[in-house]
């Protein structure tokens, strides 16, 4: 008999745990909650001020069962699930399913799966922040309330077993809209000048002219005076730039990277992410903080002096925006910065290796670059070109990571190296050419810039972006996927020895990869709910019920005023659109 019984959610994590510690210590897992809101019912007593009712699920009770006999043979019970509101809900649920007594309970937490992480926590025991606990009760019982209620209207008046969610209506309603801006948008074209020139000294400069030209006439017209023009440098200009690194990846920047740079899903980021921790590999992957402990600090500072030497290290101590975000809680880094990479499945050892970078970059000197800003005039027209150049004089931190933008094109102009000039040198022109670009619609959202999009507006937390994303899916309300784009002509006018010359090409556009769009019955839905419940679908009313929920756990917020406050007047919608609506039909 173990004098000790340690409880964490996973078996892996109980598996790595199970090292550190002695033959004194049985190291359990509850395999994710062990008890939830009754399935069969609405699951709150809404007359008994908003009672859950709990029950514990049928596959659950043989874990209890097993957990309530070595909880009544060990001297002390640790209940050491995740440090969020999340893990606390599980810690407390253990404590009243298993019928734990405070005096022999000890609540712990620590943010990485380390030997030192762990003795630390054991030596700094507190009990279960009930506070924490509430706002995660507020949150299941709010979201219980909207579903069960809403969900049987959807049934009667758009189409049988729909379901609507508190946050998953409003993240299909961003899709939804996004796709009708589309849907409306009218394309315009203009014409994009760009030149070939040729130095005194034979290098070639690549420059783009300051204006667009509206119609084909107009640019026509600036090619003809192009033709007998002299050119040369009017002015140019050097100026020092500096590039700063990233801060560290929280749940969300981390699912947005991985996303971006290996077009992971955020399910996917965030089901590798957990492999790593529960492995001791990295801190825990639920968090909105930037912060790092000093310790942490100090290793990464290390290993750059180690690597880069002295000159590359610049200390930074980043601050959290993100409303509700705990300092005590870090960013996602790994557990040791000595450990530059991991063995194990390629998916792991990738984002792995992203995490370690991010990290040790965001203790590093910034990227100093020049900037060349090069203006190229035309003796026979008041437009100029412009060629611009930038080039780093000390790589800081891009020594080791660069991070991606989701909206990067491939039309940019020419950044690097520029060839030697001087100011009234003059220019060959080889060829000017006037191309016709179309304007974009909104880019449609992949999962990375929707989850990027949630938390802008306030809408969830780190624990709820990838559930969110995946259940919308999931009911059939939004598909993510593929789609071929379409033949487009477009002219392109060329100068070139002497002659000005048309064509017409042909490319292909509206190309779409594993984008997010509404389904019929997302959209039916969408509407239906932004006209019959107009708060449920209010981003503000949603990221305000996401604060409430902040001061919930701060003990500011009684859980149960917030949900009196909600229910009456939602009651009294829910009892009018199931009297009067139409029924909706798309």
């Amino acid at each position: 008999m173990s004098k000790n019984l340690f409880i964490v959610e996973s078996p892996a994590k109980a598996k790595t745990i199970e090292g550190f510690l002695g033959k004194d210590y049985k190291v359990k897992s509850s395999i994710g909650h062990i008890r939830d809101l009754v399935e069969k019912e609405m699951g709150v007593d809404i007359e008994n001020d908003f009672e859950p009712k709990y029950e514990i699920p049928a596959d659950k009770k043989a874990i209890v069962a097993e957990l309530k006999k070595l909880a009544r043979e060990a001297d002390t019970v640790w209940l050491a699930t995740d440090e969020d509101r999340e893990g606390e809900a599980i810690s407390w649920h253990l404590f009243e399913a298993l019928g734990l007594s405070a005096r022999k309970t000890k609540r712990i937490t620590y943010s990485e799966i380390t030997k030192s992480a762990i003795l630390r926590a054991i030596e700094n025991p507190r009990t279960i922040d009930k506070n924490l606990v509430d706002a995660q009760q507020a949150r299941r019982v709010l979201d219980r309330l909207v579903g069960y209620e809403i969900s049987p209207i959807l049934w009667k008046k758009v189409k049988p077993s729909l379901s609507a969610g508190r946050v998953q209506s409003v993240a299909v309603r961003l899709i939804v809209e996004r796709e009708r801006e589309i849907q409306h948008f009218k394309s315009t074209s203009s014409y994009k000048v760009t030149a070939v020139f040729h130095t005194e000294g034979k290098a070639v400069l690549k420059a783009e002219l300051n204006k667009k030209f509206a119609t084909r006439e107009e640019a026509t017209a600036f090619l003809e005076k192009c033709r007998t023009a002299g050119f040369s440098v009017s002015n140019l200009e050097t100026k020092p730039a500096r590039k700063s690194p990233s801060a560290p990846f929280t749940t969300s920047t981390l699912q947005q990277e991985a996303g971006r740079k290996f077009g992971y899903s955020v399910a996917q980021t965030m089901r590798i992410a957990q492999h790593l921790y529960e492995n001791g590999l990295i801190t825990y992957m639920r968090t909105d903080s930037v912060n790092l402990s000093g310790t942490a600090i100090g290793q990464a500072t290390d290993e750059i002096k180690r690597l880069y030497g002295e000159k590359f290290v610049h200390v930074r101590q980043y601050k959290t925006k993100s409303k509700g975000a705990q300092e005590a809680h870090e960013a996602i880094r790994p557990t040791y910065m000595n450990r530059h990479g991991i063995d194990g499945e390629p998916q792991e050892m990738r984002l792995y290796d992203l995490i370690w970078k991010r990290t040790i970059a965001s203790q590093m000197a910034d990227a100093e670059l020049e900037k060349t800003i090069v203006t190229i005039k035309a003796s026979t027209a008041d437009e100029v070109f412009i060629a611009t150049g930038e080039v780093i004089k000390f790589e800081g931190f891009l020594k080791v990571y660069f991070e991606t933008r989701e909206d990067e094109s491939d039309e940019d102009a020419q950044e690097g190296l520029l060839p030697p000039m001087k100011t009234g040198e003059g220019l060959t022109a080889a060829e000017i050419s006037a191309v016709e670009r179309f304007t974009h619609h909104p880019p449609r959202y992949t999962e990375a810039s929707l989850v990027k999009k949630l938390e802008e507006l306030g809408i969830g937390r780190p624990s709820t972006y990838a559930p969110t994303i995946s259940t919308i899916q999931k009911r059939g309300y939004v598909v993510k996927e593929d789609r071929t784009g379409v033949q487009r002509n477009f002219n392109v006018i060329t100068l070139r020895g002497g002659s000005v010359n048309a064509e017409v090409r042909t490319e292909n556009t509206g190309a779409e990869k594993a984008k997010l769009f509404p389904t019929d019955v997302g959209m039916v839905v969408t509407d239906f709910l932004l006209a019959n419940f107009p708060d449920i679908m209010d981003y503000h009313f949603t990221a305000k019920v996401e604060e409430d929920f902040d001061e919930i756990a701060e003990g500011k917020v009684d859980w149960r005023k917030l949900m009196r406050d909600f229910y009456k007047p939602f009651h009294k919608t829910v009892e009018n659109v199931a009297e009067h609506s139409e029924r909706q039909s798309g």
